[in-house]
């Protein structure tokens, strides 16, 4: 039997894109099964119901990849 699935948004920072069908890229904070929550990167449709692949992140993560972004030559 499979184990229960839950998640909440428990904070929503920010929409990176958006597609033509309306799912949108976003950056949130989300709790996955009552656990802390996490800065989470993925697709999610409009209604938040479904949601693509994705990757969570931890703060120290998350500051860790900011600053191989700021050091990053375009």
């Amino acid at each position: 039997m499979a184990d229960d699935f839950s998640f909440e948004i428990t904070k929503q920072i920010g929409e990176i894109s958006k597609s033509k069908s309306g799912w949108a890229l976003e950056l949130n904070m989300v709790s996955w099964g009552g656990r802390e929550p996490k800065f989470d990167l993925r697709s999610w449709s409009p209604d938040h119901q479904k949601m693509g692949k994705g990757l969570t992140l931890t703060a120290e993560e998350l500051q860790s990849l900011k600053s191989l972004l700021n050091a990053m030559n375009p």
